[in-house]
């Protein structure tokens, strides 16, 4: 019989895959006798049967539960039926790598109209019992039954109103009986069934929700965004209710036991008096800083202060901490790695290694290597926003980043225009979980409700979005889609805004931004980053602005320059077309002499930037028909340019035409019919490495030949390539080191890997292409069903992001391990989309390649994946 159910007492923080990450943190707390509720976790492995199986709990897991339930009642000596020792439980997910907000939670269960007047009678507090009775009933409404919570909150709040009810603390215990009255013919009226009187059946029909609200849309969608697998299901824990909700001297919260903003090692939280959790995380009232509990509640703070050192030390890591006080004692209700801003990881990663808590190795694994791009990118001009006009600074900063875009009202309006091109900014009162894809789409979002732990901010952060709560001095009316600010003034939906995430401020209008300054902690860790890594990272670049970019970030060399984007300037252009319509050699080179002395240009520039880095240039690889025009006005122009009739161009246009240009003549095909092509780039190339060597600067040209499949292909062109180069070195009597290699990007190449590998100096797979060939997807194309493949699980990731392990990456090693095995010190890179993600990276540094390269503003994660990658293997 398989275990499916664990108490407390009987788990600890290894065993996260089977009861889930709040499952094992209650475990691993209890065991450090810390004050946690008492409790119980159904497995993961329950939640994947009960999703393959359908519609009920299995029987085992309900013998299990029965087990679980009359052992949970012995150790508390509380019961569901009990007169004087009432069992009121919470039930919650936990799956193993959290997902904030994303499935369901139900509180107070074990509620019915005898229970609650027994909690009343109990505790001698009418109105706190059916105050828990009507979140019960709202709760378990929405997340069983299905009855959308609107019909509850609209009711509550016309309550609130008829009767002049500032807060909800004001209503009376008559009143929340008469509202809980109404919460049941709701049920009837929009659930079609009543409240279950029975605790045992609210139980389970509660756990059977929290499986289902695995695969709801929101979670997937939170899943995709952060690459969580879809088939490691949720936990779900059992726990003994604690009742923030009982009084002045009870309360409930959220801390960090550092700024999850800024790193800064100080407690960070917020909380509420006389209130649950569900009222702090979903910003309908604005709590108060952790600090002011040493006023209300000395002791209390003094222990929780106590518990947060013992548990940031325990765990290693900056702790997301929900707790609960009920009538002057503290509670403890789930830990978990808190989730923070790029900025804070890195500080606090360094701290912890300055602390002596960790190793570099621990560091760099506690950063995400997507967050690291939040901090490349540009921050408003401080000239600017003294300028701009101020709509709010009232907000609290909860997610740095600057931001600019139209106001929108809704996650669906925000999801439309973000597919139609425009960058929008979601105003919302506060989020919830089904505005996730609105988030996603969105460049940030404003709420008026809610703290720095609400829905919005803890989202917001952990997908590197910039985001200001609680903005109290502005009104947003989302049925009018208006936002009303100080003096009187109005936004429209559509209207331009900034926001400052960092500060917490709104402005009217674009502001000009600057780029990010890296802190001393930022340079620190990736000088860890590289320590540590064995795999080098170069960049993909030919433009002056983007090879200083990636310099900035110290990339090693550049792994790849696209000559034909130096192709495509306008005088540049003129030429190259001149080259594909002439008639014959001598008119082709003419042609191409002019275009060298561009190239010359072009590549004196790229070396001396390079500075005597290794930097590889990919000869022409584009089919010839991207150069030539295809509307009826850009033919008659070219035609003109080059003094040839309409007619003759569009025979020719006609005769390069292709079926299938990617698997036509391109790459070294265009240099076997075409041999001048290729020798006038490599002429110069050399020229211009030659020319800087009489200045005094070093050059590592490493030349490469695109699309090979045969040796024959590659021998043939290095042949010409390296007479050309011997031709110059005895015009200028002098010698440079060059290599001459290949970009791996048909399978036929990878399997003859070890032939080729005894002609050339360097391999650099080129995944898109290699991918492209090997599944026989057009990556132009793929993008029409490669969406519906996933999510109907056909795969499990776009291929053309992340490594295929099975095919492409079987591919790669059969063709390092064949390569490597006949020439040892070949050098094998990755210039591919792949090069600069993570995952991706991961498989690489298993595999014996040198190097990837990405797109400069990637080179920082993927230096940081490298890293992690290492302390990985490491670890083994």
């Amino acid at each position: 019989m398989t275990k499916l159910i664990y108490a407390f007492d009987e788990g600890q923080k290894s065993m996260k895959d089977l009861l889930g990450g709040k499952g094992a943190n209650l475990s691993e707390m209890k065991r450090l006798g810390l004050p946690v509720p008492d409790g119980f976790t159904i497995t993961t492995e329950a939640c994947i049967d009960y999703l393959k199986q359908g519609e009920h709990l299995s029987d085992e897991v309900k013998s299990q539960l029965h087990d679980h339930l009359t052992a949970f009642s012995n150790r508390t000596g509380k019961s569901f039926s009990s007169q004087d020792h009432l069992l009121l439980v919470s039930v919650r997910s936990g799956a193993k790598i959290s997902m904030p907000g994303m499935m369901d939670t139900i509180l107070n269960l074990g509620l019915n109209d005898e229970n609650v007047e027994k909690l009343a009678t109990k505790t001698d507090d009418a109105r706190f019992a059916y105050d828990c009775y009507r979140r019960l009933l709202q709760m378990f409404g929405d997340v069983v039954y299905g009855v959308p919570m609107t019909h509850f909150d609209t009711y509550f709040e016309q309550y609130k109103k008829a009767h002049q009810y500032n807060s909800d603390a004001d209503i009376t215990a008559e009143g929340l009986k008469e509202i809980c009255e109404q919460y049941k013919g709701i049920y009837l009226e929009h659930g079609h069934k009543p409240f279950p009187q029975d605790p045992l059946q609210q139980l389970e029909e509660s756990i059977e929700a929290v499986f289902k609200s695995w695969d709801n849309d929101r979670a997937r969608v939170y899943r995709d965004l952060n690459d969580i697998p879809h088939d490691i299901g949720t936990a779900v824990n059992i726990q003994e209710m604690v009742f923030g909700n009982s009084g002045e001297r009870s309360g409930t919260g959220v801390a960090f036991t550092r700024n999850p903003v800024t790193g800064e090692n100080q407690l960070f939280g917020e909380y509420l008096l006389n209130a649950q959790g569900e009222d702090v995380v979903a910003g309908i009232r604005t709590p108060k800083d952790i600090d002011t509990l040493k006023e209300q509640m000395p002791d209390v703070h003094q222990q929780f202060v106590n518990v947060t050192k013992q548990l940031e030390t325990h765990y290693k890591d900056l702790q997301d901490i929900e707790f609960t006080i009920e009538n002057g004692r503290l509670y403890l209700l789930q830990t978990r790695n808190g989730k923070r801003t790029a900025r804070a990881a890195i500080k606090v990663a360094v701290d912890l290694v300055n602390e002596g808590l960790i190793t570099k190795e621990e560091a760099v694994t506690q950063v995400d290597v997507k967050s690291i791009e939040t901090l490349l990118h540009p921050n408003f001009k401080e000239e600017a926003l003294k300028q701009a006009t101020v709509i709010s600074k009232m907000g609290l900063p909860a997610s740095p980043g600057a931001a600019t875009g139209k106001v929108v009202f809704s996650a669906e309006e925000a999801k439309v225009q973000a597919e139609n091109g425009d960058s929008v900014i979601l105003m919302r009162p506060e989020t919830s979980p089904e505005d996730i894809e609105g988030m996603v789409a969105s460049e940030a979002i404003v709420t008026t409700h809610g703290g720095m732990t609400s829905h919005a901010a803890v989202v917001a952060r952990g997908m590197g979005k910039c985001c200001v709560t609680g903005c109290s001095d502005v009104e947003i009316d989302t049925v009018n889609k208006t936002v009303h600010y100080p003096n009187g003034d109005m936004l429209h939906e559509g209207d331009i805004i900034s926001v400052d995430g960092s500060a917490g401020d709104l402005y009217l209008g674009e502001i000009e931004t600057v780029s990010a300054e890296h802190s001393d902690e930022f340079e620190q860790f990736m000088q860890w980053s590289e320590e540590i890594a064995r795999l080098q990272v170069r960049m993909n670049a030919e433009t002056p602005q983007d090879i200083q970019a990636g310099y900035q970030f110290n990339a090693k060399g550049i792994g790849l320059v696209r000559t034909e984007h130096m192709f495509f300037g306008a005088e540049r252009l003129v030429e190259m077309r001149r080259f594909i319509l002439a008639s014959n050699y001598d008119e082709r080179v003419e042609a191409l002499n002019k275009i060298k002395t561009y190239q010359i240009e072009d590549f004196e520039a790229i070396f001396k930037l390079s500075s005597g880095r290794p930097t590889i240039v990919r000869l022409l690889d584009p089919p010839l028909h991207e150069f030539l025009p295809s509307t009826e006005e850009d033919i008659a122009m070219v035609a003109d340019q080059l003094n040839v009739s309409t007619a003759h161009l569009k025979r020719r246009i006609n005769d390069l035409n292709e079926v299938n240009p990617m698997l036509g003549h391109r790459g070294c095909r265009l240099a076997i019919t075409y041999p001048e092509l290729y020798e006038m780039q490599v002429e110069a190339i050399m020229t211009s490495v030659f020319n800087l060597k009489k200045e005094g600067i070093t050059s590592q040209p490493e030349i490469m030949i695109p699309l090979v499949s045969t040796v024959e292909e590659f021998t043939t062109l290095k042949s010409q390539l390296v007479s050309t180069i011997q031709d110059l070195e005895n015009d200028m009597k002098d010698k440079v080191h060059y290599l001459i290699g290949t970009m791996i990007e048909t399978p036929r190449a990878c399997l003859i890997a070890d032939q080729l590998a005894q002609q050339c100096d360097f391999f650099s797979f080129g995944t898109n292409d290699l991918t492209q060939l090997t599944y026989g997807f057009s990556r132009d194309d793929a993008g029409k069903f490669i969406n519906v493949y996933t999510e109907s699980n056909i795969l499990q990731l776009d291929p053309f992001q992340t490594l295929d392990h099975d095919g492409v990456g079987q591919l790669i090693e059969i063709a390092v391990t064949n390569a490597k095995r006949v020439n040892s010190s070949i050098k094998i890179g990755v210039c591919g989309e792949l090069g600069g993600d993570a995952k991706s990276i991961r498989r690489f540094n298993q595999l014996d390649i040198d190097y990837v390269s990405c797109s400069p503003f990637r080179v920082p994660g993927a230096i940081l994946a490298t890293a992690q990658s290492q302390a990985e293997e490491s670890e083994r």
